[in-house]
């Protein structure tokens, strides 16, 4: 690291002002901001003095979403070259189909590289219109405002696109991440103001204005004709004897392999990326704890005395089953739009959990629940810290009276 150092240190001036390669001095400082500390942080109190700035959070929160994003690529190509191939079809269609044939890829289920770049024909143009259209309103806001332009919508971007069906039409991606960016967050001030996620206010608006598109048996899997639901949506009509007749085993559903989001199919993607945050000290694990125990006490609580459909589903199963991994780890530990007290992030992540299940069980309607319990504990999320602290206060007050 030190011969790293001294060779940054050396092309230093080819990047500064004047030099030979100016116009890629954000790179540079990129870099060099991941791997040290920057040159321009606080060394006197009363200032906070850490090596953590902006840009590496928000570095290392994409590092760790890389293995879903990953894992969703392929699963998006294995569902649609698995449809193609039961539906007997010659390939995809459109322009995606016209381009794997050309590059000679094909649509064979068992290559993971037929798969991969199935999956990334839709991915990536879904998420080069959502920096296009989040970056135009970040950008105007930014110059409205005279503010620098920071990298907090480079993780907003990723987590928007990962939470889409692959069948989302591009118009509207454009306008829930624009809805996303504009009413989630930069009404409130920008980045480290806004107190809703605006990955998941983008999405929740897009899911209650174009319902038809967002949800259903026939947005999950890219291929036109070809219907067939998740398990989650399976769990929620017939409860675990409709999961147990059902294609999809447990492994499969933990490691991604099923009808789902773009991205939020795989727990053990999201597992490995809370591993990173939780060592990295981005993400807290109070919330994350908060978030599991208080769903694997309310489905406890619902397998003994629920009616419903879904009150015989298993803990481990709610764990595996839609959104529910993704929201815990990357959605819930927002450090802007979650609580901030210690004590505040448990009760927090445990009101998370009871709510997701709460929603799942007994609304039929709406079997994802996760969305809607992260906006709806962001609401309270000051609440809950003012009421800890407010605690924390008059216990003071008390103990020195």
């Amino acid at each position: 690291m030190g011969i790293l150092r001294r060779y940054l240190d050396r092309i230093e001036p080819l990047f500064a002002r004047g030099g030979r390669f100016a116009k890629y001095n954000a790179l540079y400082e990129m870099v060099d901001t991941l791997l040290y500390t920057p040159a321009d942080v606080t060394r006197s109190s009363p200032h906070v003095r850490d090596a953590m700035d902006l840009k590496r959070l928000m570095i290392f929160v994409v590092i760790a979403v890389t293995p879903c994003l990953l894992v969703g690529l392929y699963n998006i190509g294995f569902q649609a070259n698995t449809a193609i191939q039961a539906m007997g079809l010659p390939g995809a269609a459109g322009w995606r189909g016209d381009l794997l044939q050309w590059l000679g890829v094909g649509f064979d289920p068992a290559s993971t590289m037929a798969s991969m770049m199935h999956g990334l024909l839709y991915w990536l143009p879904v998420y080069l219109v959502t920096l296009a259209a989040g970056g135009f309103w970040e950008v105007l806001f930014a110059g409205v405002r005279n503010h620098e332009i920071n990298e907090g919508f480079l993780v907003t971007s990723m987590l928007f696109s990962l939470t889409l069906p692959p069948t989302v039409p591009l118009w509207q991606v454009a306008i829930g991440i624009s809805f996303g960016v504009v009413i989630g967050k930069e009404v409130f001030g920008g980045t480290g103001k806004n107190f809703l996620n605006p990955a998941l206010t983008g999405r929740a608006f897009l899911f209650f204005a174009y319902p038809a598109d967002m949800s259903g048996d026939t947005v999950w899997t890219a291929v036109d004709g070809f219907t067939g639901a998740t398990p989650l949506a399976v769990a929620s009509g017939g409860g675990m004897s409709a999961l147990t007749q059902s294609d999809i085993t447990w492994a499969q559903a933990f490691l991604g392999q099923m009808q789902g989001s773009m991205g939020e199919t795989s727990t053990l993607a999201c597992l490995l990326g809370a591993a990173f945050l939780i060592y990295t000290g981005i993400a807290s694990w109070r919330i994350m704890a908060g978030v599991f125990l208080g769903m694997v006490a309310t489905v406890l609580l619902f397998n003994q005395f629920g009616a419903q459909a879904m009150a015989d589903v298993p803990w481990y199963w709610h764990l595996v089953l839609g959104g529910y991994a993704f929201g815990l780890v990357f959605m819930a530990t927002d450090p802007v739009s979650a609580a901030m007290t210690n004590a505040g992030r448990w009760v927090f992540g445990l009101f998370i959990g009871f709510l997701v299940v709460l929603i799942r069980v007994a609304n039929p309607a709406f079997p994802e629940g996760m969305m809607l319990a992260i906006l709806f504990a962001n609401v309270f999320a000051p609440l809950i810290d003012y009421v800890v602290v407010r605690i924390h206060i008059r216990r003071r007050v008390k103990s020195s009276a």
